[in-house]
């Protein structure tokens, strides 16, 4: 395996391509097609797909029904198919074929000299624009599985049928091909309208294990369509847990009484890859490399996908669906009739080499970078939290909220909440009892933060410092900072942290509280938070769902929407600009203050392998290799809206690696303080620690297998 090869980890590169149409001209429709696919070639794509009928012109009316035509389109094919001898890309043009006494609006799938397959539209247009059926004959209710000759078309294989006048190939809709040597690549064909129609016949193929589901359309453009379009290739793509690869008919098609916007996308999981600008003059194409190995984490996480396909063979053996890997043989799947599915495997042969990533990989994974998503996911994440601390005030019968306010991000976002709460609930803010506790390293600025915001909103703030407690603490327990020897080691460091939670939990019970906690999803990862009485507990936490990289995003968006007043959000500017430190180690003189990210690693890294490892279940070299796209270049991609140039960062692969290790021991040697959390909401998509909901390991467990994937990993 090569590490920097997107095919090894996991990637196919596939391209949705628009052609220049000679109306009626198969000839030169092709020399278009050969020359787009020799780029492609030369860019690693593994599939490319182009408009319906591109190989005629889809507006040609009843030139369709022309023997001239017909014929040329046939010796087209050929020559698509010998020109595709010595080229990567599995290609997938449009043309009319006959078959018995009909004509057949068809896909041909042509690879590496051969004819795969012919796939026929299910389905006919014949309303509004389309005319089809005047022409063609629909395919659905024909075998889904068989074969058609193509006359002058060789066959590409080795013997005596490769000279012979044509070739037999299997023809149906119901053919999946498969990559042998690409686990995971397998695709299935739709034309146009057959992803209009309730039950697709796309839908019908993920389910017999297509991952991979091509579309070639003809479709002319009319005001709104564009919308219609991306709205159907998302849902498909969302529902079927797939690549949704979609390519329309453009330049060169004929505007008797139509336009054509050469309109091409790819969509995974409902997410746009990428797309080409339309009404565009010239052909174009937009690639995108689709991750196989999600797809398949998607679907195995995903159970109903699953139970779906079982449900409907066990109500209607006409959907007998198997899944690739068991379906039958071409001989044996021609014998089983409309319900079978014909597999048919091909040899890929990918470049094993470092081609890039055609592939955005965002660096925060848990914040988008559209302006307009990310308010969206604020709003929802806000409102969230809001509701699950008032709903809990509420089953509780009016308890008070004790709080530890630090002036810190965490603690900051925890009292936004519990403020919003009480106002929806119709409840003053005094009923909000926060604490600033001081230990040893607490700094005036940080502290002045906790009071200033406190004041600010209306909120009674006590100082209660802790470090006379934990001096004579230290000293019982012997311990040299108890007689005032610079002694910071983790006892000294959570004598502190656990006392500021003990004070908190005996304050809540004299004066008819519930502690609120504030340690994020970030923390709970990474286990940076004290076991038993300590931040790692509470009485209900807001923020367990929240990872850190979000967490400044809802501060911003409290202040750009106006939650609180103009003395609020100056305060909440000045914590946004504070570095993140427990303040637990006093700085020796020259020093800096204690740094959590020196010590446990930049929180969007671990943010980044959190989501991958949570959400995705990635390897953990597949999860660096993505990282390192993400993140090797500050000058690449997009930034969240908000984000100032100085804060952004970028590392080396062997940074990641450093981190990634770092994050896996930590991960799996913190599982226990996971166990026994306290209440509180999910949050993101991307999943929550809670050993009721979304994770759920034992605390004995131990790292090496992960450790041991991680080493594959170069250094460079």
């Amino acid at each position: 395996m090569n590490f920097h090869s997107a095919y090894d980890q996991g990637f196919a590169r596939v391209a949705a391509c628009t052609s220049q149409v000679h109306i009626g001209d198969p000839a030169s429709n092709v020399t278009g097609i050969i020359e787009t696919v020799r780029e492609l070639d030369g860019r690693g794509v593994a599939i490319a797909v182009f408009p319906e009928l591109c190989l005629t012109g889809y507006n040609i009316d009843d030139l369709l029904l022309q023997d001239v035509v017909l014929d040329a389109t046939l010796d087209a094919v050929e020559t698509l198919r010998a020109a595709s001898t010595g080229l990567l890309p599995v290609i997938v043009v449009g043309a009319p074929l006959r078959h018995g006494n009909r004509l057949y609006n068809c896909a041909v799938v042509v690879h590496r000299g051969r004819v795969l397959g012919v796939v026929p539209k299910s389905y006919l247009p014949n309303y509004r624009e389309f005319y089809e059926k005047r022409h063609f004959a629909a395919a659905a209710g024909l075998p889904g599985v068989s074969t058609v000759r193509l006359q002058r078309v060789a066959s590409g294989l080795p013997g005596p049928e490769a000279s012979g006048p044509g070739s037999t190939v299997p023809f149906g809709t119901r053919l999946l091909f498969r990559a042998v040597d690409l686990p995971g690549l397998t695709f299935h064909v739709e034309i146009c309208e057959d992803l209009w129609v309730p039950v697709s016949p796309g839908a019908e193929a993920a389910l017999a294990g297509a991952t991979v589901e091509l579309n070639l359309s003809g479709s002319p453009i009319t005001v709104g369509r564009s919308r219609e379009r991306h709205r159907l290739c998302a849902d498909a793509s969302a529902k079927q847990l797939q690549a949704y690869v979609y390519a329309a008919a453009g330049p060169g098609e004929s505007s008797t009484d139509l336009s054509w916007d050469g309109q091409t996308m790819i969509y995974e999981c409902g997410e746009l890859l990428a797309k080409t600008p339309r009404f565009d003059p010239e052909p174009g194409y937009c690639l995108a490399d689709v991750d196989l190995d999600a797809l398949r984490q998607e679907r195995m996480r995903q159970g109903s996908f699953d139970d779906n396909r079982l449900a409907l063979r066990a109500k209607d053996n006409r959907l007998a669906l198997g899944i690739s890997d068991n379906t039958a043989p071409m001989d044996e799947a021609a014998r089983g009739g409309a319900d079978a599915w014909g597999d048919i495997p091909f040899t890929l042969d990918p470049p094993r080499t470092d081609i890039g990533l055609e592939r955005a990989i965002s660096r925060f994974p848990f914040v988008p970078n559209d302006p307009e998503l990310l308010e969206q996911d604020c709003y929802e994440a806000y409102n969230i939290q809001v509701y699950g601390l008032r709903r809990r005030l509420e089953a509780l019968g009016g308890s008070k909220v004790v709080i530890g306010v630090s002036g810190g991000l965490d603690s900051t976002h925890a009292l936004l909440v519990a403020a919003k709460a009480m106002d929806q609930a119709g409840r003053p803010r005094s009923d909000i009892l926060a604490f600033t506790m001081p230990g040893f390293a607490t700094t005036d600025h940080t502290k002045n933060n906790a009071l200033a915001l406190c004041q600010a909103m209306g909120i009674p703030c006590e100082i209660l410092d802790i470090r006379p407690t934990a001096t004579r603490m230290l000293k019982e327990m012997g311990h040299p900072a108890g007689d005032g020897e610079p002694v910071y080691d983790v006892t000294f460091e959570n004598v502190q942290a656990g006392l500021r939670y003990d004070f908190l939990f005996r304050i809540a019970n004299q004066r008819g509280g519930i502690v609120l906690g504030t340690g994020d999803l970030s923390e709970l990862a990474l286990g940076w938070c004290t076991f038993g009485v300590g931040d790692q507990m509470s009485h209900y936490n807001v923020n367990p769902g929240v990872p850190k990289t979000l967490i400044q995003h809802l501060i911003r968006w409290c202040i750009s929407s106006n939650q609180f007043d103009e003395a609020t959000d100056a305060v909440l500017e000045s914590v946004l600009g504070t570095e993140i430190s427990p303040e637990l180690v006093p700085a020796r003189p020259g020093e800096q203050i204690q740094s959590t990210q020196a010590k446990i690693g930049p929180y969007e890294l671990q943010d980044f392998t959190l989501f991958h490892l949570l959400r995705k279940g990635l390897r953990p070299s597949r999860i660096v290799f993505m990282s390192h796209h993400a993140w090797a270049d500050v000058e690449a991609g997009a930034w969240p809206p908000g984000f100032r140039p100085e804060d952004r960062n970028q590392y080396s692969l062997a940074h990641i690696k450093e981190w990634t290790r770092l994050f896996l021991r930590r991960f799996v040697g913190n599982q226990f303080k996971r166990s026994t959390l306290p209440n509180g909401p999910k949050v993101v998509a991307g999943g929550s620690l809670s050993p009721r909901g979304d994770w759920r390991m034992p605390s004995d467990a131990v790292a090496n297998a992960w450790l041991a994937d991680l080493e594959t990993v170069p250094e460079e």
